[in-house]
């Protein structure tokens, strides 16, 4: 995550400033699931103000991080650059040439941490409808990251169809 969210910033032409707050929130955006398993966003952006304010970050990068974590929450509703950039970052994987590998590894999740249990169609067909209603924001997310994305699309839709 920190690596894409890398990636795509340096591809949006952003301050080193903007650069830092993303990328913080790449850091933490994800660590309140060491708390809990839904809204963990909640909990990730509690963990990152506590930390940052010890750190004596400046309050208003404080917020800005607070709000790329908020972005990140599904259905995802970025609103500033930085936020649209975590956004895109955060579902890079949808991209990823191992994203059956991904999927395989989510679908345990969804059963261990949510009581969720899917067949293969089920959960073929539900990821297949993700990527189908999801759009990247950022204009590298739209030009780059979704064509890799569709062929992930193609590869579900070809498992449907047989």
């Amino acid at each position: 995550m920190v690596k894409a969210t890398i990636e795509i910033a340096g591809e949006s032409n952003f301050s080193p400033k903007q650069l830092e707050v993303v990328t913080l929130a790449a850091w933490f955006h994800d660590c309140g699931y060491t708390n809990t398993h839904r809204n963990h966003e909640d909990s990730s952006k509690t963990i990152a103000a506590d930390f940052l304010r010890q750190c004596n970050y400046p309050e208003e990068d404080i917020r800005q991080v607070l709000a790329c974590i908020e972005a990140t929450r599904f259905p995802q509703n970025p609103k500033s650059p930085e936020e649209e950039v975590l956004a895109d970052a955060d579902l890079y994987h949808f991209t990823k040439t191992d994203y059956p590998k991904y999927e395989r590894r989510l679908k345990m999740e969804f059963k261990t941490y949510l009581g969720k249990t899917y067949t293969d169609e089920e959960w073929d067909e539900t990821n297949y409808a993700l990527l189908k209603q999801h759009s990247y924001y950022t204009a590298y997310g739209k030009t780059v990251l979704q064509k890799f994305k569709e062929v992930n699309m193609e590869r579900l839709k070809t498992k449907l169809t047989k």
